[in-house]
């Protein structure tokens, strides 16, 4: 849960999502779910020569099981929150399920 909330702090930004089969494509993120699907508006192919069927597209959502990186801003990262918010995490006793 804590990569979703993170990403859901960013709507509203650019970033860079890589796909699995190469494909980088920039925009600005409006929504993310738990699952880490990723919808984007205002889209461009970040390498547009290879990929020029992509300019027609203006907006588009990704599955989060092909993406392979997000880019972000680094204004948008606060390190010393998302470390906090891990050690929370880490600290917070297992619910269920046998081990």
């Amino acid at each position: 849960m804590l990569f979703y909330s993170f990403f859901k702090t960013l709507i509203g930004q650019q970033v860079t999502v890589e796909l699995k089969n190469d494909l980088a494509i920039t925009g600005i993120l409006t929504s993310v779910d738990q699952f880490l699907n990723i919808k984007l508006d205002e889209i461009r192919a970040v390498d547009d020569a290879k990929y020029p069927h992509m300019m027609a597209v203006k907006n588009c959502f990704i599955r989060g099981s092909v993406v392979r990186y997000v880019q972000l801003p680094a204004s948008a990262v606060d390190t010393a929150l998302l470390q906090d918010a891990a050690r929370r995490e880490a600290q917070q006793p297992t619910t269920g399920g046998a081990h």
